[in-house]
């Protein structure tokens, strides 16, 4: 017992210290930094949140105030916040997971820092919750916080890293669900607060735990050709570095490498391998102006001193710097040809822009520098980071019905990349790149865009659905007799105009539903019946409409007419559609219909309270029958997947990059399953290839000849078409699994004249 004992005292003697030292190395990192040195309010905050956390343990094993000391040293070592921000990630869950309120915050810290961790606690609760689309709520929290001080997000950003960081401890269903939610709204948040470096991390730590074996892979290649890139990249800045001496400028080269995670969405939207993606290595010159405001200027000079040496490229000029990103993001990106014949990008900018670009727009520049460094009110810059807010609050203004909708309207936003459009008097707006005259209508004013009937682009008349390209200037006009149309939803791109539009037909359909619903009470008047929740369940049952504000719509556009059939069935007289007790419990369906839904094999597998989510689901020859297969990703043995319990309890399998599974992941994470194949190629999944290159005469003999003789495979349609000496077509066999169906597309590719060769379903 004694023995015991000391262990016990051991363990708890080097949990003390290793709590200690990442403490001190907290403060030292805070000491290091240029803002205002409150010591005393950290270390208090610190030993609240000990004292608060004591006893209790991370998944890991290790001491949970771990978890709040990271989360304070990421605020502080990579974004560059200050006392309030690391108080304030030191205290994040305290309320959230112990009996200490926000009062009680409030009194020992300050309102400043009780209102931070109040929003954090907001946004925290439930994200691990049964409740659907959870996450989405969660979101729209978070929003709503952020227009009380950004502060919030940047610590939840913060503490979301550190759980990436950290979530080895998981069980898979749970890892998918947060890599999931991580790649679907965290990592583009983080972008669009310009945090270049951790959106970066973000995305790898989220592909690492969705496809291990496709990471692995993609790493240990950037590992064996890093000799390659270092002497390409020694062999191309010589001269340059030549050249910027001899301009007396000083400067820092650095080589970029391209993320595992940007080279394997290349890779996927590409259908090329890793030895054709050429642009993985990218050069960064980041140059100390001589003179603070001419830092644009010198950005040029060093172009054009470059571009003497090796010859740019005409199309790929970006010009960052007098159009900086929304993110805030500066910088002059040109593409040179090397002596070995490569493009390569080079990234010109000042050692201020390149401050901005890693550690995030936001978080230098929205507090009051000088004496009151990180602690002052925010301030109310009119920068484009607050355009960006002031959109997310019109949005949030509109509720939408779905959480899912709203999630997918910020997320239009969020990805978009940008492009520059003039007004008719020449002022710029920034636009997201794919938007067409329509959503630049709404962004000038709702008015405007509810009224708009065409636009003139370049002087010349197009229409709504047109798609704006950077540099055109754009004229809308507008009709006091136009009106919003349901099908303008179809083409507006930007997440503003989307959420006007769906507010404005919103608006139209409540006034049409009051319609119905006066028609429906003076009809029920005239045969001495009144408005009940029973009455409003028959006629949906009646008419075979799900709900009751479809049925009042219904009737107000006359797309229903109410008889006296209605009455019979109302009162009983007819029996009803749906026999016996079935009616009343919507959601039990007939044998005949469920029989509807049973695929091939031994039944369905239906989840009851008793399901192990933690256990993966083991896909074999026998069990694959119990599982719906969606045609959304059409999933083959040897496909990274999970799985989803539907709205039937039945299991769905889905490919884990499967767009369908991202919305699922980030909105119904608790429903998400991990699953592994266990198959011994004895049945056969159809796939379709699609090939292109140049024609010749035996091109098909080849084909069939790999395919059918080299490979043994079955071939069920071969379609060719052949034009100006170039073919297209398609193939569709059956493979055993992901393995074979590669086999099949390297052999295809060794075919003479035969250029591209990929997978599509």
């Amino acid at each position: 017992m004694a023995d015991l004992d000391k262990t016990d005292m051991a363990r708890e003697a080097e949990e003390d210290k290793l709590v200690t030292d990442a403490f001190q190395h907290l403060l030292d990192t805070y000491l290091n930094s240029r803002h205002r040195k409150k010591v005393d309010l950290i270390t208090k905050a610190f030993n609240f949140a000990r004292q608060a956390h004591k006893g209790v343990r991370r998944l890991s094993g290790e001491p949970y105030i771990m978890h709040p000391i990271s989360v304070a040293q990421i605020a502080c070592e990579e974004m560059g916040l200050g006392s309030t921000s690391i108080c304030s990630a030191l205290l994040h869950d305290v309320v959230e997971d112990t009996d200490y309120t926000v009062e009680d915050i409030s009194n020992i810290f300050g309102s400043k820092i009780a209102q931070i961790v109040d929003g954090l606690t907001k946004i925290s609760g439930g994200i691990f919750g049964e409740q659907a689309s959870g996450q989405a709520e969660n979101f729209k929290k978070l929003l709503l916080t952020m227009s009380d001080d950004i502060r919030v997000i940047l610590i939840k950003i913060c503490d979301r890293l550190h759980n990436m960081r950290t979530l080895d401890s998981q069980p898979h269903n749970k890892q998918y669900k947060i890599a999931g939610e991580t790649l679907y709204i965290y990592a583009p948040l983080a972008n669009r607060l310009g945090l270049n470096k951790i959106k970066t991390e973000l995305e790898n730590l989220s592909f690492k735990f969705e496809h291990p074996e496709e990471y692995e892979s993609i790493s240990q290649k950037l590992t064996f050709t890093e000799e390659q890139r270092n002497k390409l990249f020694d062999n191309f800045t010589a001269p340059i570095r030549k050249t910027l001496d001899s301009m007396g400028i000083t400067y820092e080269i650095k080589a970029r490498v391209k993320s595992p995670y940007s080279i394997w969405c290349k890779m996927q939207n590409k259908h090329v391998t890793f030895d054709e993606i050429y642009d993985i290595l990218a050069v960064r010159i980041i140059f100390t102006p001589k003179q603070r405001d001419e830092e644009i200027q010198e950005c040029f000079n060093i172009y054009v001193a470059i571009s003497k040496i090796y010859k740019s490229h005409p199309d790929r000029l970006r010009d960052w710097l007098n159009h900086p990103k929304t993110n805030g993001y500066q910088a002059l990106h040109v593409t040179l040809m090397s002596k070995q014949g490569r493009w390569i990008e080079v990234q010109i900018r000042s050692d201020h822009m390149d401050e901005i670009a890693e550690q995030g727009f936001a978080a230098h520049w929205k507090y009051k520098e000088g004496d009151n460094g990180d602690d002052a009110e925010l301030t109310e810059d009119d920068g484009e980071l607050n355009d960006w807010l002031h959109t997310i609050k019109e949005i949030l203004d509109d509720p939408q019905p779905d959480a899912m909708d709203f999630l997918d309207a910020i997320k239009l936003n969020l990805f978009a990349s940008e492009i520059f459009v003039f007004t008719p008097k020449g002022e710029i707006k920034t636009m997201p790149a794919g938007c067409t005259a329509l959503d630049f209508a709404f962004q000038i004013h709702t008015f405007i865009g509810s009224h708009c009937i065409g636009a003139k682009v370049n002087h010349k008349l197009v229409p709504l659905s047109h798609r704006l390209q950077s540099g055109d200037q754009v004229e809308i006009l507008t009709s006091k007799s136009q009106h919003v149309h349901p099908d303008w939803i179809n083409f507006v791109f930007t997440a503003k105009a989307k959420g006007k539009i769906q507010g404005i037909l919103r608006k139209e359909s409540r006034e049409i539903q009051k319609q119905g619903e006066t028609i429906l009470v003076e009809w029920l008047k005239k045969n001495d019946m009144e408005l009940t929740t029973s009455v409003l369940d028959k006629l949906c049952d009646i008419h075979e409409i799900q709900k009751h504000e479809n049925l009042l719509f219904a009737l107000g556009k006359k797309n229903i007419v109410l008889n006296d059939k209605d009455i019979d069935e109302i009162l009983g007289k007819k029996q009803n559609k749906k026999k016996g007790w079935r009616k009343f419990v919507p959601f039990v369906k007939s044998q005949e219909e469920e029989e509807k839904t049973i695929t091939v094999g031994p039944g369905l597998i239906t989840v009851g309270k008793g399901f192990n989510k933690k256990i993966p689901c083991i896909i074999t020859e026998e069990t694959l029958g119990m599982y719906i297969m969606r045609d959304c990703c059409h999933p083959i043995p040897g496909d990274d997947i999970l799985g989803y319990i539907d709205n039937k309890n039945h299991i769905e399998l889905h490919k884990r990059k499967c767009p369908v599974a991202n919305r699922l992941k980030s909105s119904f994470g608790n429903r998400i399953l991990d699953a592994k194949w266990e198959m011994h190629n004895q049945l056969f999944f159809d796939a379709t290839i699609e090939i292109s290159g140049i024609d010749r005469k035996g091109i098909l003999h080849d084909l069939a000849d790999v395919l059918s003789d080299q490979m043994d495979l079955s071939i069920h349609k071969i379609t060719i078409t052949s034009n100006d000496g170039i073919f297209e077509g398609s193939l569709e066999i059956f493979v055993h699994d992901r393995a074979e169906m590669n086999a099949v597309i390297e052999r295809l590719k060794k075919i003479k004249d035969i250029q591209e060769v990929k997978h599509i379903i």
